[in-house]
């Protein structure tokens, strides 16, 4: 499949650069695939689109404040993105933007979210596509540390700058009310909807929950640059499942409720574990890369936001409701002026 055949054209204004003022309050475009019918609704109005037994799985995965900011000795201005702490204690992966000056064994100096020196670190090597390994001269642990210095890892269409109070509401909104395991630099943006209030109502209508773990990286963004969308090198993402929610899964399936995956991330999850249409509990990662043509054996219904062009998040929901299908939708949500992307509106697929 040609890469330009998931392209289409977004008013810059639909790119949303705030949540909505109340989580639930967002649009919801109820998709039908089998029939290519569109309907509009509200995300608080979910509920009239499930049944009793059905099993919403979610990503309880918690977004660190992975985004921070540095200076060289000479004064000039870094700002990183941490990855990952890699096995040697300290040593952290990072994208480290302004690095093309900095060289090997180079000191610089973290700072907190004041704009104050917190911490010293060394560049240990230099990468390609800007990352870089630092060395930081800390007896705390990464997440400790990011809690200090870090800001919201927003992605680079919303536009933020150092602002503090921005900052705590980021914080606060780019991260789903379950999230409990510590790990991401991305947010399972479908999730983002959900508020307690709402999750209580489903469960008293008999609406099934498990959750499932995807620490979402920043090869999300990635977009796909080959002319193929096979000949792209899709990133890995590390998961979790454990038995308990493995049956709770293969449960509400064998009483007849439908799977549904609350974003693309318990998709990849969900269809990574599945053996003989059965949810295995499993740990590892995943370089799983779904693209037209896929038949999916696990999720049944799911619940997306609106994704970009060239997107192997796009590829993926084209995989689940048919290209034409979603092209269909994404033009009818452009029409309607639905809000776009992280912040943005959602979809549910049935």
């Amino acid at each position: 499949m040609k890469t330009d055949q998931l392209d289409y054209s977004l008013p810059s204004e639909l790119i949303a650069q705030h949540p909505s003022d109340v989580r639930s309050a967002s649009r919801l475009l109820v998709l039908d695939r089998a029939a290519g019918r569109l309907a509009d609704s509200r995300f608080d109005r979910l509920g009239e689109s499930l049944r009793p037994g059905d099993c919403l799985v979610l990503n309880d995965t918690k977004v660190l404040p992975a985004r921070f900011f540095a200076r060289r000795s000479t004064g000039a201005k870094l700002e990183g993105l941490f990855l990952c702490e890699t096995s040697a204690p300290g040593v952290w992966e990072v994208m480290l933007k302004g690095a093309r000056k900095v060289k090997p064994d180079e000191p610089i100096h973290i700072q907190d979210r004041a704009q104050r020196d917190f911490c010293m670190a060394t560049v240990l090597e230099k990468k390609p596509e800007g990352i870089c390994l630092l060395k930081v001269e800390t007896q705390t642990s990464a997440e400790a540390v990011l809690e200090r210095v870090g800001f919201p890892p927003l992605p680079p269409y919303i536009r933020r700058d150092r602002d503090l109070a921005a900052a705590q509401d980021d914080l606060r909104r780019y991260q789903t009310v379950y999230a409990r395991r510590p790990g991401a630099v991305a947010a399972p943006t479908a999730g983002l909807h959900f508020t307690d209030e709402l999750i209580g109502r489903l469960k008293d209508a008999g609406i099934r929950f498990a959750h499932v773990t995807l620490h979402v990286g920043a090869g999300t963004f990635k977009p796909i640059a080959t002319e193929h969308i096979e000949e792209h090198e899709i990133h890995r993402e590390w998961y979790r499942i454990d038995a308990a929610n493995a049956e709770a899964i293969n449960a509400a399936r064998q009483a007849g409720g439908r799977i549904i995956a609350v974003g693309t991330t318990v998709t990849r999850v969900l269809e990574a574990v599945s053996e003989a249409g059965q949810a295995a509990a499993s740990e590892g990662s995943t370089n799983l890369f779904i693209t037209p043509g896929y038949r999916f054996k696990l999720v049944d219904v799911m619940v997306t936001n609106f994704h970009l062009p060239r997107s192997t998040l796009l590829a993926l929901v084209a995989a689940f409701a048919g290209l034409e299908n979603i092209l269909a939708a994404y033009r009818h949500a452009i029409e309607q002026r639905y809000r776009f992307y992280s912040y943005g509106d959602a979809m549910l697929i049935v």
